[in-house]
């Protein structure tokens, strides 16, 4: 049973390599020392995600990334230290995606392997509001786009 789940609201898409995406996801997670809870991905229309923006963060303003954190008890790691479960749900819009990868020339793949993982970092707890915090974000996200599986 996977605990990272893919779905789509209000848009045609499908995610390529999901399995390469859950395992790069997963390795994520134990990279800053996290276990995985269950991560649900919804890819959907600037539409959609505008309702949202609205109607939980009362922002009317279109947007790439919303993301919702479950809070968890942590989990004993080998009977040794607690590790904190992560769980959440990432609402990406496709269409921002594919602006956002022509304006900053990345091509869509990448871009939106960046705001995926963007979010699962923070579901980690890495904030973006202030230039430090967005400098720290940019750097973890680069980081862990590298580790992106090559092979099946």
């Amino acid at each position: 049973m996977h605990r990272i789940h893919f779905f789509v609201e209000q848009i045609k898409f499908t995610l390529k390599h999901k399995a390469k995406h859950r395992s790069w996801i997963v390795q994520t997670l134990q990279g800053e020392k996290k276990s995985l809870g269950e991560i649900n991905y919804i890819f959907c229309s600037d539409a959609f995600l505008l309702e949202i923006n609205t109607s939980y963060l009362h922002h009317n303003t279109l947007t790439d990334i919303i993301t919702f954190p479950i809070e968890h008890a942590p989990t004993p790691i080998s009977g040794k230290k607690l590790k904190a479960r992560v769980s959440g749900e990432i609402y990406i819009s496709i269409e921002r995606v594919i602006e956002n990868a022509e304006k900053f020339q990345s091509g869509f793949e990448s871009e939106l392997k960046r705001v995926m993982i963007h979010g699962v970092m923070h579901l980690c707890g890495y904030g973006d509001k202030s230039a430090t915090e967005a400098s720290k974000m940019r750097k973890k996200e680069a980081f862990y786009m590298m580790r992106f599986p090559k092979h099946s």
